[in-house]
C-alpha cells in the first residue's frame, strides 16, 4: 500500500495552520510568506475540477451582481 499526499492538500493545510494564528503576532515577512503559499495554492488547484468549480461559482456569483 502507497501513501500519497497531493502538494495542494498539503499547501491547504499550511495555509489553514498560518492563518489560525493572531494577527497581531505577524511580521510584514510572515505576512507575505503567507500570501505567497495562497497564490501557489491557487495556482496549483486551478486546474483541478474543484478549481474549475470554483471559477463557474464566482463566474456566477459576479454575472448575479451585475
Amino acid at each position: 500500500m502507497q501513501l500519497s499526499v497531493s502538494a495542494s492538500v498539503f499547501l491547504g493545510i499550511i495555509i489553514l495552520v498560518r492563518l489560525a494564528r493572531r494577527t497581531e503576532a505577524r511580521t510584514r515577512a510572515d505576512e507575505k510568506l503567507t500570501a505567497l503559499t495562497c497564490v501557489v495554492f491557487g495556482v496549483l488547484i486551478a486546474a483541478t475540477p474543484w478549481g474549475h468549480a470554483i471559477l463557474q461559482l464566482v463566474g456566477t456569483a459576479t454575472q448575479a451582481t451585475h
